[in-house]
This record gives C-alpha cells, structure tokens and sequence, in this order.
C-alpha cells in the first residue's frame, strides 16, 4: 500500500505527463500493484463474509445455505490461485511485454500447418486475457500454414507467463495432407522475449548488419503487398534475422526490426552474465534446444502432456483454442 501511495504522490506532479515513457511505467506499476491489493482485499472479504455466515447459521443449516457456501468456497479458492500465481512472477522481466515467434521444424507442409494451429493457440490464449497483440512478420507456407511467424504482446505480466513457453512443441495427428491416412509426428519451436524497453544499451554497428528489402508476402493491403516495403535485418556476428513486414512504409519496418534486433542482442548478453555468473557460483546449466517440452497428441488418442510438469489435458481441442493456463501455472510453481 506504500508504494502505491509513493505511485499516486508521483502521479500528481505537474510534469508527469511530459514524459511518457516514465508515465507509462509508473502506471503500469500503479496498476499492477492495485490489482494485486484489490485481489487480497476481496479475498479477505470472502472469508470473513463466510465466517459470520457460518457463525449465524451453524444451528440452522439447510440444503441452500449449504450449496452457497460451497459456491463462495470455490471462488475463494479461485482468488487464491490468482494470488499464488502472481507471486511467482517476480522476475526482473516477468511485467514487461514479450516477443513471440513460431517456426516449424523439419516435415514441410505438415510443420508448417502445426506451425499456424499453434500461433491459433496464442493468439486465442491473447483473446481470452485481454493482451493486444500485433503481427509485426508473416510468412505464408508454400501450400498451407506457415513459415514463420513474430508477434509483439501487449500486457501486464505478459512475459512472465508466456516465457515457459520456450521450446519445441510436438504434435502427433492423423494428417489431413496425406492421402494415406497416416499418422505423423510434427514439431514446431517457441521462442519468447522480454521487451526490455529502457534497460536497452545496445549499440549496433551499421558494418555488423545487412539489411534486405523485398515485397511483403503476408495479407495485407494494396500499399503492403505491392511495394517493397518488408524489411529483413541480419546481424552478421550472432545470425540473426530479424524480419518486418506489416507496416505500408519501408523505414517504420526497419525501425520495429532494430528495435526486436536490439531486444535480442541484449537477451544475449543478459545471458551471457547469467552463464558467466552460474559459473562462478559453480552452477552447471544444461540447455537441450532439441528435446520438446510438451506433446500434443492427437490419435491414437486425445492427450495434451507437458514434459516438465507432467501436467496432462485429455481434451486437445481445448488446449488448441487457446485454454493453456494450466500448463503455464504448474510450471511456474515448478519454479
């Protein structure tokens, strides 16, 4: 309650809107820790309600008071969950916004169509929660699906619950491509990350990069797909591509792409301290890019299961549109 009166006082200084990116993250905070309090207070409020209700009818307890209670008992313990998963994401990053990007594995045609159920599956879970999210590149696969895929998220705590989402996703179907009938195995990799915005002090040498532009291949307007508008920026170092294709101007494209290019040299170096700091400590890490984190398998039987977890949902469809919380909050309590 402290900092949120701290918050306030700052609010309501005379200059506060002249900066607004200070703005910005002050209400992002303000808001955050309001939701955070007012979550706590409605959870007491709850309890106490039950509490005087159970006192005044301890002697008299029927068949409607009983099935209110139970009612109030699941909606507490729904509060509580919401409250228990917060406290996980404390992360230095975990409030910021995040990059998402898709790209299938090896089987043509087949990872890239599960390349696109799973971009579905992120864009509904963004729907279901209020996150706006923006396309900023779009590839199109040769016959269906697609060949990649990078989205912006907008929202509070974005990143802190979709960054254990990184990793290869595998799906197990019969394929509706193969005239056969027969069952296949497609794989599809996650990448997630944070928007650093102000923490950003990269500099980025122009002999270090080359920059492509092409016509945009993705839906759009006339302006988008008849011009060469899309932007394709390679850091020549790391390997990099960065790609943006949804704006009309050619200069907005190269823009957001080395803002995204920034965002990923700096996820390295951040990385790289992590590493050299684990080291020091003597914390070994091992990073295995190849094994999946969760399987999606969608005959013989129905069965969504994550690796890390061993959290399991029989009902794929669901999972697919976008109902992925439960996967999310077991692993960030594994922590």
């Amino acid at each position: 309650m402290l900092r949120i009166k701290e918050l306030e006082t700052i609010m309501n200084e005379p200059n506060f809107w002249d900066d607004n990116k200070h703005s910005e993250k002050v209400l992002k905070e303000l808001n955050s820790l309001k939701n955070k309090y007012n979550n706590i207070s409605n959870l007491k409020t709850h309890i106490i309600d039950n509490i005087n209700l159970l006192n005044s009818l301890k002697d008299d307890m029927d068949d409607e008071v009983y099935h209110l209670l139970e009612s109030e008992s699941l909606e507490i313990e729904s509060i509580l969950d919401e409250i228990e998963t917060l406290e996980y994401l404390n992360g230095k990053y975990d409030n910021s916004d995040a990059i998402l990007e898709i790209h299938p594995g090896a089987g043509g045609t087949e990872s890239c169509d599960w390349a696109l159920m799973l971009y579905r599956m992120y864009t509904r879970w963004c729907e279901k929660h209020g996150y706006k999210y923006e396309v900023i590149n779009l590839e199109d696969g040769e016959e269906a699906g697609i060949k990649s895929v990078s989205v912006i998220v907008h929202g509070e705590y974005v990143y802190g619950y979709l960054k254990g989402e990184k990793g290869v996703h595998r799906l197990i179907r019969i394929s509706p491509f193969d005239s056969n009938k027969r069952r296949h195995t497609s794989f599809a990799s996650v990448a997630i990350t944070p928007v650093f915005n102000d923490d950003i002090d990269i500099t980025i040498n122009p002999d270090d990069i080359r920059v492509d532009v092409y016509r945009s291949s993705g839906k759009g307007g006339q302006g988008v797909n008849t011009t060469d508008s899309a932007v394709r920026i390679t850091h020549m170092p790391t390997k990099i591509v960065v790609t943006c294709q949804n704006e009309r101007s050619q200069i907005q494209n190269k823009e957001t792409a080395m803002n995204v290019l920034k965002n990923k040299l700096y996820e390295l170096e951040v990385e790289k301290k992590e590493k050299e700091l684990n080291e020091i400590k003597g914390i070994t890490t091992e990073i295995n890019f190849g094994s999946q984190i969760r399987t999606y398998t969608m005959c013989p039987y129905t069965l969504v299961k994550d690796h890390r977890t061993n959290t399991e949902i029989t009902d794929v469809n669901k999972v697919l549109d976008g109902d992925i919380d439960k996967f999310i909050e077991d692993n960030l309590k594994r922590g």
